[in-house]
């Protein structure tokens, strides 16, 4: 239960392995999601570690899987089993690649490809050549063109957007010696390589001469215009329409059995795709935390180091023992313990409730090792926190509907593997939507608001009639007056007992209703806020107490909690006190909070328009500010001295143990000053991490950034 609050207590262990049971238990820790590695190899190149090979094998199978997964697009569907498939072992690997992947699907989707390519590239040729060959027709029989026995014509086919600016270079380039007809093709067409949709027109060229034949078909070449050979005479032409008919339809029935074809392989490998991407994920990852290991000089060994909770100490050892098993090996994996100085990683548990809070915590920062953990009490602080600021029971409602639905068809949606960033977002927050939509609608009873509408559920306290039987309003008042105000101090308006829960729906008709709600809520988020400050710093007291860091409770928690609670918390104290001390008949002689703070920090006491809270105000807030400013150099000042003193007292030490040792010292450098050197040769001695000798000098950026620190009220 402790883990909760805080994070866990880690342990370092040295790992052997023998090498053909290496990759199984890497695979049985990696299942369990326990384990970190540290790796053992930083200096040497990632090219150069022992299974790059395998990693590049896997990057392969990467990219043959996005390259299945781009030609699927929408069309098919990939099939997600329940659970996640088991780590393969690595003769499946070489199964994959040769049977299922490299050899199989890939080669075989590649051939489909370029032939579907090839068959469409000659599909959009025949198809221009028909348009092009009716066209053609079109303009020698309906609209009464002929050509002379000189005339010389070339036809073909070109985009639709670059048809105005080929006519006009045609027209300069042949300085006018040519008559130049086109139309649009009917039916768009597609291209076979980009898939998107191409408009094209038909065009033909008479002209004479065989200089002008050389210039049309380089302007024809430039604008990436196709060229089709067309007979001069009808029938030839109708004859060479039939046959391209003919040829259409003959690849159209390939094409098809083509697609066919194509589509059979994609919803084979539809059928298996998402398991291998798990698959091959899980060898790669495997393969790199194996290059983060060492092999001993006797290739027969593999080493490894890695941090786990001491909790789930049994648990590792399980893992390993199956891992053997698995691979068939017969030796145990040995573990030792390690002492270390390094500090260890933080690891805090949590569950699928707690993680949406956890990750909240992380996005800010992570803790350092055994710090507290706040997540549980974000728990609680983070919705109502929202609350305070949504406030609305209806909205409140709509959340808490939907997160409901989340929760309750939690197993059915985890199972839909969902690969939409967004949802994934919302469903892993879901416990924190269901808390935020709880919270929501209990302040938004405090506020009285559904949907910006209130509810008069007990009935309002304020009563009008007794302000007539006053003879407070009359005839003439409510004829001359459009606002009117209910005097709380007259007997009868006000019964004195307060709505039940939450605020009196008649300040929902009420015209002053936003300036008594902001200034409510205002200092209702002052109050939350600082409480919520306080609790912070008091939590960094249970991190000194369990660290024996005692310098920080005297030098930095006290200090924290005198300014925060001299200031803040007797702004707190003022707000409640009024709220407190002032009824209806007392109301309009209430001081200012704001004016009191204001001339608290500026010691002005003489304002007669603001009279005191209370008696002795003006002694106990002079005492407050005073007190506040004594805290500031207390928790900026001595504290970096302190640690400058420790480290000198370090430096001396280690100049000592130089001296004994013969390392002689002059002018504040040392004959010795590798820290790698000194480290082998005294290695009982901490290195400081500064050349001996250069002191370290207190500088104003140290105690501003620490000033920045403490202000933060950790």
């Amino acid at each position: 239960m402790a883990s909760v609050f805080r994070s866990e207590e880690m342990s370092l262990m040295q790992l052997f392995l023998q090498v053909e049971a290496a990759y199984c238990c890497v695979a049985e820790l990696g299942e369990l999601g326990l384990v970190q590695f540290r790796d053992l190899n930083v200096n040497v190149n990632s090219f150069q570690r022992k299974f790059v090979n395998e990693v590049r094998r896997c990057e392969s199978l990467e990219r043959i899987l996005r390259f299945l997964e781009n030609e699927m697009e929408d069309n098919v569907e990939t099939v997600k089993l329940e659970k996640y498939p088991e780590t393969p072992l690595p003769r499946e690997m070489i199964d994959m690649e040769v049977q299922n992947l490299e050899q199989k699907l890939e080669a075989e989707l590649l051939e489909a490809n370029q032939n579907q390519q090839t068959l469409k590239q000659n599909f959009l040729e025949l198809t221009e050549l028909k348009h092009l060959l009716k066209k053609t027709q079109d303009f020698f029989e309906v609209r009464g063109l002929f050509a002379l026995p000189t005339d010389i014509f070339t036809a073909g086919v070109i985009k639709r957007e670059r048809m105005i600016a080929f006519e006009r270079l045609l027209w300069r380039a042949c300085r006018g010696n040519i008559y130049l007809r086109y139309t649009e093709m009917d039916t768009p067409l597609e291209d076979p390589v980009t898939r998107e949709e191409v408009k094209k027109n038909v065009f033909i060229i008479f002209y004479q001469g065989e200089q002008l034949k050389q210039k049309i078909k380089k302007i024809c070449d430039g604008f990436r215009a196709t060229v089709y050979p067309c007979p001069e005479s009808a029938t030839e032409r109708r004859e060479m329409l039939d046959g391209v008919n003919t040829r259409i339809e003959d690849l159209n029935t390939v094409i098809t059995q083509t697609e066919s074809h194509r589509q059979r392989l994609l919803h084979e490998a539809a059928a298996n795709l998402w398991s291998w991407g798990i698959k091959v994920k899980k060898i790669k990852a495997i393969y790199y935390i194996l290059n983060c290991c060492n092999i001993d000089v006797t290739q027969q060994c593999v080493i490894a180091e890695i941090w786990f909770p001491v909790a789930d100490a049994g648990r590792i050892k399980r893992a390993l023992h199956q891992g053997m098993e698995r691979s068939g090996s017969t030796i145990t994996p040995i573990l030792t313990a390690v002492h270390t100085r390094m500090a260890p990683p933080t690891f805090n548990r949590t569950n699928k409730f707690t993680a949406g809070f956890q990750n909240i915590v992380d996005a800010y920062g992570v803790g350092n090792y055994r710090e507290m953990n706040p997540a549980p009490y974000t728990i609680i602080t983070f919705p109502f926190l929202f609350a305070v600021m949504f406030g609305d029971c209806g909205h409140g409602a709509v959340m808490l509907g939907f997160a409901l639905w989340m929760v309750v068809n939690e197993k059915s949606l985890l199972a839909q593997k969902s690969t939409n960033e967004i949802w994934n977002t919302f469903f892993s927050g879901r416990y924190l939507i269901l808390l935020m939509g709880i919270f929501s609608m209990y302040t938004g009873f405090i506020y009285n608001d559904c949907f910006s509408k209130s509810f008069n559920i007990f009935g309002s306290s304020w009563h009008i009639i007794p302000m007539f039987k006053n003879s407070t309003w009359n005839k003439d008042v409510l004829l001359d007056n459009t606002v009117l105000q209910l005097d709380p101090a007259v007997p009868g308006v006000y019964s004195g007992n307060p709505y039940p829960f939450g605020i009196d729906p008649i300040w929902n008709v009420a015209s002053n209703k936003l300036t008594f709600l902001n200034s409510y809520k205002m200092k209702m988020s002052v109050v939350i806020g600082i409480v919520h400050m306080i609790f912070g710093v008091v939590l960094s007291l249970f991190n000194h107490i369990y660290f024996k860091k005692y310098i920080n409770i005297i030098l930095q928690f006290i200090p924290e909690m005198i300014f925060i609670v001299s200031l803040f918390g007797y702004l707190v104290f003022m707000i409640i006190f009024k709220w407190c001390h002032f009824d209806v008949h007392s109301s309009q002689s209430a001081p200012s909070i704001l004016i009191h703070f204001i001339n608290m920090f500026l010691f002005n006491y003489g304002d007669a328009s603001n009279a005191p809270l209370y008696l002795h105000q003006k002694e106990v807030q002079s005492f407050l500010v005073i007190f506040a400013l004594i805290a500031v150099p207390w928790m900026l000042l001595i504290k970096p001295f302190i640690l400058r003193a420790n480290h000198q007292k370090a430096q001396r030490m280690v100049r000592d143990v130089d001296q004994a040792r013969g390392i002689h010292h002059s002018k504040g450098k040392t004959e010795e000053t590798d820290p790698k050197t000194r480290s082998e040769l005294e290695p009982g001695v901490p290195f400081i991490g500064q050349v001996p000798g250069r002191p370290l000098r207190p500088c104003l950026c140290t105690v501003i950034s620490y000033f920045v620190i403490l202000l933060g009220f950790r």
